[in-house]
């Protein structure tokens, strides 16, 4: 992701938090493989256990998700773990069970909910002055780095451990947080829970699925969101935003006041310390 100054979130808890109010994240691995392509992303939920907002911390949190077994991904994903299991047995790198971490580093990108194209004649200040202006889009982005432990092994006690622990927080996380169904069980506000549907088919479906586990080493994110123009033009964008009357309009509206206020509050420190 190209993390332009203006744009880019230097803050390690804004990141994390921004993880959580959108676990939809896509999954991107590159894997060499005779049978599948190297490239594959799939579109994962993901439930975010946060250690450190340190950014020298070496793990700033946990990534917890599962994907369906007959998924191309998932399918050289075992395909990696079972051919290195063949060269080595000691060590994190493959647990007894068949179990194990991914030589290879993954990715995970998680997307703001709006995004827009902008119009040039938003800017109100430049595009009459010199018209040097062009069409851009607005978004917001956040991509995580780091080494994936994969639970595979249908018959293993850590995997159905973790796949029952991940399904259960998921839901808790989309029945209650996205949800918003907060009140007591059994009723009409009250939350779906896991435990709700037959244990024998929830241990059908489990086997149907992989875990995957993600520690977050490196992680970076942005708010493209018209910072780089000038105080006139940034208000014409929201204005002009604003003025469209959509819920995603209001919402890119105010987000530009907001990422605006905080890169002039950034300027102002910046000039202070000079």
């Amino acid at each position: 992701m190209y993390l332009r100054g203006v744009h880019a979130e230097e803050q390690i808890k804004p990141l994390l938090n921004f993880i959580q109010q959108n676990p939809l994240g896509i999954f991107t691995t590159a894997i060499p493989s005779a049978s599948h392509p190297l490239l594959q992303s799939s579109h994962v939920p993901w439930v975010l256990d946060i250690i450190s907002d340190d950014a020298d911390a070496p793990v700033k949190g946990r990534l917890r998700g599962h994907m369906a077994r007959q998924n191309p991904q998932a399918k050289a994903i075992i395909e990696a773990l079972q051919s290195s299991s063949s060269s080595t047995s000691t060590g994190d790198e493959v647990t007894g069970g068949g179990d194990g971490v991914l030589e290879q580093e993954v990715m995970v990108l998680f997307n703001g909910p709006h995004h827009h194209y902008v119009t040039p004649k938003f800017y109100v200040e430049t595009k009459p002055a010199t018209a040097k202006v062009v069409p851009t889009w607005n978004y917001s982005a956040v991509q995580a780095y780091g080494k994936a432990r994969i639970y595979h092994s249908s018959g293993s006690a850590a995997t159905s451990e973790y796949l029952g622990q991940q399904m259960k927080d998921l839901t808790t996380l989309c029945e209650t947080e996205i949800m918003g169904y907060t009140g007591e069980k059994g009723t009409k506000n009250g939350p779906w829970e896991v435990e709700d549907a037959p244990e024998r088919y929830l241990e059908i479906m489990k086997k149907g699925v992989i875990g995957v586990e993600i520690e977050i080493e490196r992680i970076g994110g942005k708010w493209k969101m018209s910072q780089e123009m000038s105080v006139g033009d940034r208000n014409g964008v929201a204005e002009g935003f604003k003025n469209l009357g959509t819920e995603v309009g209001v919402a890119i509206s105010e987000c530009v006041r907001e990422r605006g206020e905080i890169c002039d509050e950034a300027k102002r420190k910046a000039k202070e310390r000079l």
